[in-house]
C-alpha cells in the first residue's frame, strides 16, 4: 500500500452516515464521512433493505424478503400477546413470569439471509462476557452477583427484573444483535447470512440464539459474527426459521420472542421508532465487565477514543467485534484497501511508524517547532515562513550535490527552480492553514491560549490503535497481536506527547489537514464534539487515565 500522495481527496455524495476509520483513501461513491469511522449501526440497518438483491432474471425470489406484516398490528407490553397461548415447556424468569411474547426491534445488517437451513441441535454458542487479556469468563452466571458487562446488558436486565417487557423490547430496538455463523461459509458467500437454530431444553423447540454486543466472546477463528437489529431479524425472518428468538441465552438478561408474523410486525414498529429517535454521535461507550478500564492496554484504547466516541462504539473492547466480521472486512478493505493479513500488518507498521501522515506537514511543523525552542516562545507566522522557504532552498541545494557515504558517491538529483518555488508556495499555503486552524481551535478550546500543535503523528497513533482492533474483528490478527499493537501506540503516543488535550489537539489538526479542506464543516464538527465529551465526561478515559 503506497502512501498519501499529498492530496486532499475529494469528498463523494452520500445520503448516509457511515462508520468510518480515517482511512489515506476514500472509495469512489462512498458516503460524505471518513472511512471507518462514521458508519452507525442504525445506518448500516436502514440501507439493509434497500442493498438486498432483487429478483433474478431466472425469477428466483430475493434472498431475503420482508416477513408478512399484518394491517395496524398492536404492539404489545405484557408477558403474552393477546390471544397467544403459553407454548408447552416455555422457560419461566425468576420472578415466575413468562418471557414477553412482544416483539421488539432495532435494524440489520446490509447481508442477505440465504433459504432457511435444518435446525443443528446444540448448535448454540455458549455465552460468556467479553474476554480481554485482563478479564476471564465466568464459569456459570450467578443473577445475585451478576455484572452487567455494558449499559445496554443493565437495561436489558432492569427491564426484566421489573417485568417491564416494553422498556426491554424498546432497549433491543436500539442495540445491535449479533447471531454466529461459519466462518468457512461466510468466506465462500461473505454477502448471505445463514441462521442455526439450537434446540432450547425448556422451550423444547428450535430457538436462534443472538447477543449483545457484552455478551460476544472474543474472536476466535472460528465462529464469526453478524451483526443486526431486530427490524432486520423482523424483515428477513422466513417460514423455515425457528419459532423462537434468544436473546442472550443463558444469561440473567435472557428473554425469549416467538417469531410469529404478528410479533415480527411489532419488531419493525419498535426498530422505525428507533430509527425516527437514535441520534448516535458521538457517545461514550464502554465495556464496565470484559473491558480494561485501567492500565497500559486502556491507555493505548483511550489513545483511538476519539474514533471510537464519533462511531459510537465501545472504546474499551479489546477483543473487538465492531459491526461484525463481514462489515469489519468490508470497511478495512473500502477505506484501506486492506484484504489480507499481510495488507493489515504493513499499514499497522506504517501507522505505528507515522509515516501515513504527510511529511510536508511533519517538515512545516518541525520547522516552527525548532524555532519555538529556539526563541523560547511564540513564533511569528512570516518568520515561520522566511525559515520554511530558505530551508527548502538548502535542501534543493544539498540535493544537487554529489556526495560520499561509505556504500560510494551518491549520484546528485538536483531539482529544477520552478519545482522548488512550486514547494515554497504550497508550504506557505500550509502554513497559512495550519494558524487558521489553531486560531479556530483555541476559539473552541481545543487549544490553550499560546500553545500551538508540535506534530500531527498522534493522527497516525490514534489510528494505529483502532487498526488493532479492526484487524482483531476481521480475524487478520490474533487478540495477543491486537493487543500489543495498542500498547505499542500507547507507549509512542505518551513519548511525543505530553496530554490528552495535546494529544487531540494533535489528531484532529492530521485528521482535519487531510479531510477538511478548512471548511470547518462535518470532518472538523465531528472530533470537538467528541474531544468535549472525552474532556468532560466523568466516565472518560481521558479523565480517568493519567497520560504518564
Amino acid at each position: 500500500m503506497g502512501l498519501w500522495n499529498g492530496e486532499e481527496p475529494a469528498k463523494q455524495g452520500g445520503s448516509e452516515p457511515e462508520r468510518t476509520a480515517d482511512g489515506p483513501v476514500r472509495s469512489v461513491g462512498g458516503p460524505a464521512r471518513g472511512v471507518g469511522e462514521r458508519e452507525t449501526l442504525a445506518a448500516r440497518d436502514a440501507s439493509a433493505a434497500e442493498a438486498d438483491p432483487p429478483t433474478g432474471s431466472d425469477g428466483t425470489p430475493p434472498r431475503h424478503a420482508p416477513a408478512p406484516r399484518p394491517a395496524d398490528p398492536a404492539p404489545h407490553t405484557g408477558p403474552h400477546a393477546a390471544g397467544e397461548p403459553t407454548p408447552p415447556g416455555g422457560p419461566r424468569l425468576p420472578d415466575d413470569r413468562q418471557p414477553s411474547d412482544a416483539p421488539t426491534a432495532a435494524d440489520g445488517p446490509s447481508l442477505a439471509r440465504v433459504g432457511a437451513r435444518q435446525p443443528q441441535p446444540h448448535a448454540q454458542p455458549q455465552p460468556q462476557p467479553q474476554v480481554t487479556a485482563q478479564s476471564q469468563p465466568r464459569a456459570e452466571w450467578q443473577s445475585s452477583a451478576w455484572q452487567p458487562p455494558s449499559a445496554i446488558e443493565q437495561e436489558l436486565y432492569d427491564a426484566k427484573t421489573r417485568g417491564d417487557w416494553a422498556r426491554y423490547v424498546t432497549a433491543l430496538a436500539h442495540t445491535p444483535l449479533f447471531v454466529a455463523d461459519s466462518r468457512e461459509r461466510v468466506d465462500a458467500h461473505p454477502d448471505t447470512v445463514v441462521f442455526t437454530p439450537y434446540r432450547d431444553p425448556r422451550t423444547r423447540t428450535d430457538c436462534l440464539a443472538v447477543y449483545t454486543e457484552g455478551m460476544l466472546p472474543a474472536p476466535a477463528e472460528d465462529p464469526v459474527f453478524h451483526s443486526g437489529s431486530l427490524g432486520w431479524y423482523a424483515r428477513v425472518w422466513g417460514p423455515k426459521d425457528p419459532p423462537w428468538l434468544a436473546v442472550n441465552p443463558g444469561s440473567p438478561c435472557e428473554a425469549y420472542f416467538p417469531t410469529t408474523p404478528s410479533h415480527r410486525a411489532v419488531w419493525q414498529q419498535h426498530a422505525d421508532r428507533a430509527a425516527a429517535t437514535d441520534a448516535p454521535h458521538p457517545q461514550l461507550r464502554a465495556l464496565i465487565v470484559g473491558g480494561p478500564l485501567r492500565g497500559p492496554v486502556a491507555h493505548g484504547l483511550a489513545c483511538g477514543a476519539l474514533l471510537s466516541v464519533n462511531n459510537a462504539e465501545l472504546w474499551n473492547a479489546m477483543a473487538y467485534h465492531g459491526g461484525g466480521y463481514t462489515a469489519e472486512r468490508d470497511r478495512l478493505s473500502e477505506w484501506w484497501g486492506i484484504t489480507s493479513r499481510a495488507d493489515w500488518q504493513r499499514t499497522l507498521e506504517l501507522l505505528l511508524r507515522a509515516e501515513m501522515t504527510s511529511p510536508v506537514w511533519e517538515f512545516t511543523l518541525g520547522i516552527r517547532r525548532s524555532l519555538a525552542l529556539d526563541f523560547a516562545g511564540a513564533v511569528d507566522v512570516d518568520h515561520w515562513r522566511q525559515v520554511a522557504e530558505r530551508a527548502l532552498w538548502h535542501n534543493a541545494a544539498e540535493a544537487a550535490e554529489p556526495r560520499i557515504t561509505p556504500d560510494g558517491v551518491t549520484v546528485a538529483q538536483p531539482r529544477s527552480d520552478a519545482e522548488v518555488r512550486s514547494q515554497v508556495a504550497g508550504v506557505r499555503r500550509l502554513i497559512g492553514r495550519i494558524t487558521r486552524y489553531e486560531a479556530r481551535f483555541r476559539a473552541d478550546g481545543l487549544l490553550a491560549d499560546g500553545r500551538f500543535v508540535r506534530s500531527v503523528e498522534a493522527w497516525d497513533y490514534g489510528r494505529a490503535s483502532c487498526m488493532a482492533r479492526w484487524g482483531l474483528g476481521a480475524r487478520y490478527c490474533t487478540l495477543s497481536e491486537a493487543e500489543q499493537a495498542v500498547l505499542r501506540a500507547g507507549r509512542l503516543s505518551q513519548a511525543n506527547y505530553r496530554s490528552w488535550a495535546d494529544f487531540s489537539a494533535a489528531y484532529i489538526l492530521g485528521r482535519c489537514l487531510h479531510f477538511d479542506e478548512e471548511e470547518f464543516g462535518d470532518w472538523y464538527e465531528e472530533m470537538v464534539a467528541a474531544h468535549r465529551l472525552l474532556m468532560s465526561d466523568p466516565g472518560s478515559p481521558w479523565r480517568n487515565l493519567p497520560w504518564k
